[in-house]
């Protein structure tokens, strides 16, 4: 049986790659960074390439012009979606600008060769630069079957094996709801958070969701297979007290960071409550279980196809400074509180893992004052992690001028201003 994790810090079940492996412990030193990224046939872009220096990052142009979709292209060199969480047929570029040329052509093959043959729809490689050394990472759309496929230098890989040896986290314009939205959305931005901390959460989570859309298929079919059924509640049980375990360490973990946070930025005590989520810690994984179970068979008996486990919960807000719940609080102060904690997950992962994260931050200085958006970039530069901000106005950056690598954005083409 699973039993509870004790800390967000915990180790994945499943080790590390040998790429990210130092005498079989997580131990990463600070300073992983993308050397370089090259994308082919992805969204607005025929072809890019990119060559960095560990620099922080900063994207401008005009709207539209395809900022948010470099950062795309990153955000899938780790587990997931993606930060806009698009389907797949959504990736490809699907209008090519030009016939390309015998020049785009070779790249195409030789970023596909890099994945898993020539036949992608669109791929995303990158060089990894970490204290071991430096890594190839890929990932792309097979044009035979729309299959994602991941190789980590150079060798078949999962996107659990991308997530052991590459952190990314990410603040995106569409996240300023999150407080006021859905309970789902909420969800989802907890469980990506401690994913950078364990891996395997994405496979528990996965494997939780195939079993309940099945125990919910043959409840609505009629089928009272009774051994399947209970099968099925047994795992959603197991599996379901281990997400929701994972789920309350991180914010364990993530409520005492808060503690020593300050500054221009408002601070957040989070908390999950529903579908058993409040029991967590409070008895034994093995009687959670039981609970789980018990509740299930008692609903299904009583022809109600639900029952309790993590796809019930939700997470909890509440501004600590003003002592109120953030889908209360204004939405300029709903958006510094998102970035406080996007920031102080980033700072956790720094001093829990050695690995702080690629940070991908999609027009988030434009709308803060210039008091937050200074203390924005300061904090930044304490996390010794690569920081990519994207922007319309390249004055919003003025501080980071002479620190940061610009970039001009021009209807899929990066353009490289002089003295970049």
């Amino acid at each position: 049986m699973q039993t509870v994790p004790a800390s967000a810090s915990q180790k994945s079940d499943k080790p590390l790659p040998d790429a990210a492996r130092r005498d079989g412990r997580a131990d990463f030193a600070p300073g992983w960074w993308l050397r370089h990224l090259r994308l082919t046939d992805f969204r607005n872009y025929q072809t890019a390439e990119l060559q960095l220096d560990g620099r922080p990052v900063v994207l401008t142009g005009p709207n539209g012009a395809g900022k948010t979709n470099l950062l795309e292209a990153v955000s899938l060199l780790a587990p997931g979606r993606g930060l806009r969480r698009a389907g797949r047929e959504e990736l490809p570029r699907s209008q090519p600008a030009h016939s390309p040329t015998s020049e785009t052509a070779t790249r195409t093959a030789d970023a596909a060769s890099q994945l898993s043959g020539p036949q992608l729809l669109w791929s995303v490689s990158a060089g990894l630069v970490t204290p071991q050394g430096e890594h190839q990472l890929g990932t792309g759309l097979l044009a035979e079957d729309s299959r994602r496929t991941v190789r980590i230098d150079q060798a078949p890989a999962t996107q659990t094996d991308l997530g052991s040896c590459l952190a990314i986290s990410w603040l995106t314009p569409q996240m300023d709801g999150l407080f006021a939205g859905s309970p789902s959305g909420r969800r989802r931005f907890i469980d990506r958070l401690a994913i950078a901390f364990d891996p395997a959460h994405a496979g528990r989570l996965a494997r939780y969701d195939r079993a309940l859309r099945e125990r919910g298929r043959l409840l609505a079919e009629g089928r009272v297979d009774a051994v399947w059924l209970a099968s099925l509640e047994s795992l959603l049980a197991e599996t379901g007290v281990a997400i929701m375990a994972t789920r309350a360490a991180l914010i364990a973990d993530m409520n005492a960071e808060a503690e020593t946070s300050g500054g221009p930025f408002p601070s957040a005590w989070l908390e999950m409550t529903g579908g058993m989520a409040d029991q967590v810690g409070q008895m034994p994984a093995l009687e959670l279980e039981d609970r789980l179970l018990q509740a299930a068979a008692s609903a299904r008996q009583a022809g109600d196809p639900a029952m309790p486990g993590p796809q019930a919960s939700d997470m909890l807000a509440w501004e600590k400074r003003a002592n109120q719940p953030a889908n209360r609080a204004s939405t300029g102060e709903q958006k510094a509180l998102l970035i406080s904690l996007v920031l102080a997950h980033a700072r956790l992962q720094g001093r829990r893992l050695g690995r702080p994260p690629i940070l991908l931050l999609d027009d988030v200085a434009a709308h803060l004052d210039d008091t937050r958006r200074q203390a924005l970039f300061d904090i930044c530069g304490c996390l010794n992690g690569q920081i990519w901000f994207t922007g319309t106005d390249r004055t919003d950056f003025a501080p980071l001028e002479g620190a940061a690598r610009f970039l001009e954005i021009a209807a899929g083409r990066i353009v490289w201003p002089a003295g970049c």
